[in-house]
C-alpha cells in the first residue's frame, strides 16, 4: 500500500463505474479524519495497480513537509484499467529491460531486436481488451509480428486487426470521449496501412530508438508494432474521458455534498490528466470542492480548453469552460523533452488528409503536455517556481526537471520531483509560508 496517511483508493472499471465500497469509505473517512485538503491523483498508462501505487507513494511523499501547519492532508489514488507497454520504464521505478539503466530503454548502442509481441505485453493487452474474440486478434497480431512478412497484405491484415481491437460500436457512448476537438478518428486508424507504418517507423528512428532491423519492408514491422501501441493508447485515451466524466465527476459531487468544507486538489499524469479534466466536466452543477487541478504531461489536445479552434472557428475544444469549475487555477505542466507527446502523439492524432506535408503538424495536433494550453482566452504561461494566478488556465514549463528518459517516450513519465509537488501546493494555496 501507499506509505502516506490517510490514504484511500477509488477504482473504476472501463465504463466508469466506481467501486461503491471504496467510494463510501472515502466519503466517511474524509469527514472522520478531519481532512482539510484532499489530493486526488489519477495515473496515466500503467501496467498494473502495483506500479500505480508505487507512483503515488513517490509523488505524495514530499507533501507533508511542503504544506502549512493548518493543513490536514488526505490522499486518494485513482485506479482505472489502463496499460503501458513494458518497454517504457518509468524513471526511478524500474530498469530498462534492454540496458538495465533507469529510464533509458534501448539507449545508445543498445542491441537491436525484432519487433515482437512479447508475453508481458500480450498479457497486458489481454487485460485491457478482454474476451475470446480479442484474444484471437491478439494471437494473430503476435504471429504476424513474428513472421514479419514482406508481403504487403500482411501489413494490411495487421492494421485491420489493430483497428478491430480498439473499435467500439457506432452507437456506444464511448464515441463521445474519443477526441478533444470533435475531429473524428485519427488517420492511423483509417489510412493506408503501409503509409501509416512508414510514418511511424520514421518517427521511431527520429526519437532515437536503436537501429531497426531488416530491409525496408521488414523495418516497417517496427512501425506496425508502434501502430499497435498507439492504437491501444487511443483506446486508453477514450477510456480516460469516460472514467473521468461518468465516474470521477459524480464522485466529486458526492464529496462536495457530504464533506462540504473539504478542499479537493486534482492531479493527473498523461491520460490521467485527461481523466481528471473530464472529471471536471462530469461534476454536477454547484459542486465547488475542487480548488486546483494540476495536469502533468497531459496526453490530450492542447486545444481542448479552447473556445474557438484556430483552424475551425465554428468549433471549440471538448473541455472549453471547465476551468471555471475549479475554484482556483487549472495548471498544465509541460516539457519539450517528452518525446511521446512531442514526436509520436501528433502523428497518431492527425486526421486523414490533414497536414499532408506534415508542416504545422505539431501546432494542429499537439498535446498539452508538450507545449502547454493553447488558444484559450486568458491563459497564462509562467516558469517553474513562479507565482501562479488565483484562477484560470496557466501553463508551467517544467522542462528543467521533466527531462530524463529514453526512446520511445523520452521524459513523459519523469514526474516525481519535489518541484512539481510544489506546483500542486502553490496552485492549491496549501504551501508552507
Amino acid at each position: 500500500m501507499v506509505g502516506v496517511e490517510p490514504y484511500w483508493e477509488l477504482t473504476f472499471d472501463a465504463d466508469g463505474d466506481v467501486d461503491a465500497a471504496q467510494r463510501d469509505r472515502l466519503l466517511s473517512g474524509a469527514a472522520d479524519e478531519r481532512v482539510t485538503d484532499l489530493l486526488v491523483f489519477a495515473h496515466g498508462w500503467n501496467n498494473d495497480q502495483r506500479r500505480a501505487r508505487a507512483l503515488y507513494q513517490r509523488f505524495f511523499t514530499p507533501f507533508a513537509s511542503l504544506t502549512g501547519p493548518e493543513v490536514r492532508l488526505g490522499y486518494v489514488g485513482v485506479l482505472w484499467p489502463s496499460m503501458r507497454f513494458p518497454d517504457e520504464p518509468i524513471p526511478d521505478f524500474e530498469p530498462s529491460v534492454a540496458t538495465g539503466a533507469p529510464g533509458v530503454p534501448g539507449g545508445p548502442g543498445a542491441a537491436a531486436v525484432p519487433p515482437a509481441l512479447d508475453e508481458s505485453t500480450r498479457r497486458q493487452l489481454a487485460r485491457v481488451f478482454p474476451g475470446p474474440a480479442q484474444a484471437a486478434r491478439l494471437d494473430r497480431l503476435a504471429r504476424l509480428l513474428d513472421e514479419r512478412s514482406e508481403v504487403r497484405s500482411r501489413l494490411d491484415e495487421f492494421a485491420r486487426h489493430v483497428r478491430d481491437l480498439v473499435a467500439v460500436h457506432e452507437t456506444s457512448p464511448a464515441h463521445e470521449f474519443a477526441d478533444d476537438t470533435g475531429a473524428g478518428e485519427p488517420a492511423m486508424l483509417t489510412d493506408d496501412a503501409v503509409e501509416v507504418c512508414e510514418v511511424l517507423t520514421a518517427a521511431l528512428e527520429s526519437a532515437g530508438c536503436p537501429e531497426l532491423l531488416g530491409g525496408l519492408r521488414k523495418r516497417l514491422w517496427h512501425g506496425a508494432r508502434e501502430l499497435l501501441r498507439q492504437g491501444s493508447y487511443y483506446a486508453m485515451k477514450r477510456r480516460a474521458g469516460a472514467v473521468g466524466q461518468v465516474g470521477l465527476g459524480p464522485a466529486l459531487g458526492l464529496l462536495s455534498a457530504r464533506v462540504p468544507r473539504l478542499r479537493v486538489h486534482l492531479i493527473g499524469h498523461s491520460f490521467g490528466a485527461r481523466l481528471v479534466s473530464y472529471g471536471l466536466r462530469g461534476m454536477p452543477a454547484g459542486a465547488g470542492c475542487v480548488k486546483s487541478a494540476t495536469l502533468l504531461q497531459g496526453a490530450f489536445s492542447h486545444y481542448a480548453f479552447s473556445e474557438r479552434l484556430p483552424h475551425d472557428r465554428s468549433r471549440g475544444g471538448a473541455l472549453r469552460g471547465v476551468q471555471q469549475r475549479v475554484d482556483g487555477p487549472l495548471v498544465a505542466c509541460y516539457s519539450s523533452h517528452d518525446d511521446a507527446l512531442g514526436r509520436i502523439y501528433p502523428l497518431a492524432s492527425k486526421l486523414a488528409g490533414d497536414s499532408a506535408s506534415f508542416l504545422g503538424l505539431w501546432e494542429r495536433w499537439g498535446a498539452v503536455g508538450f507545449d502547454g494550453i493553447q488558444a484559450t482566452d486568458g491563459a497564462q504561461r509562467v516558469r517553474l517556481g513562479a507565482a501562479l494566478p488565483r484562477r484560470g488556465c496557466v501553463s508551467v514549463d517544467a522542462a528543467a526537471v521533466v527531462r530524463r528518459g529514453g526512446p520511445p517516450s523520452g521524459a513523459h513519465s519523469d514526474i516525481c520531483h519535489e518541484e512539481l509537488a510544489r506546483v500542486v501546493c502553490v496552485a492549491g494555496r496549501i504551501e508552507s509560508s
